[in-house]
């Protein structure tokens, strides 16, 4: 079973904090134990874990990786956006989050984001169970 769900961003690039939007799909998926797959289906964005209870992490990731994949740095890719596509890799396109009583179980601190490296866009979220059909 999945469910989908949309971001919008407003920037090239930044991290949204997408926790709630998939704490919804799991309730909307009824799932009360097993494990969900956060997925982006896109080669320009991705999807981390992290500290989301000060806003400067993210502002500090998404800082540091314009560092280490400048947006022009000789790409041979000509549609302007190969830094996009080499820290969609660098991140990854998916996380897997256990979920027990029905809620995420994430540590104190942290997170679900997306990060967006190409925008500003409306992007889609797949969330799919990787629980048994019991």
């Amino acid at each position: 079973m999945q469910t989908t769900f949309s971001v919008r961003t407003s920037s090239r690039t930044t991290l949204v904090d997408i926790t709630h939007d998939v704490q919804r799909a799991v309730e909307e998926l009824a799932i009360a134990d097993g494990a969900v797959l956060v997925y982006c289906p896109h080669t320009t964005a991705a999807i981390t874990i992290n500290e989301s209870a000060d806003p400067d992490v993210a502002r500090d990731i998404d800082s540091k990786l314009g560092r280490l994949v400048p947006h022009s740095d000789g790409y041979r890719h000509s549609e302007g956006n190969s830094d996009a596509h080499v820290k969609s890799s660098l991140v990854g396109c998916s996380e897997t989050v256990l979920v027990e009583d029905g809620a995420l179980v994430l540590g104190t601190w942290q997170g679900v984001f997306f990060c967006e490296f190409d925008g500003p866009r409306t992007r889609t979220v797949i969330v799919g169970t990787l629980t048994s059909g019991d």
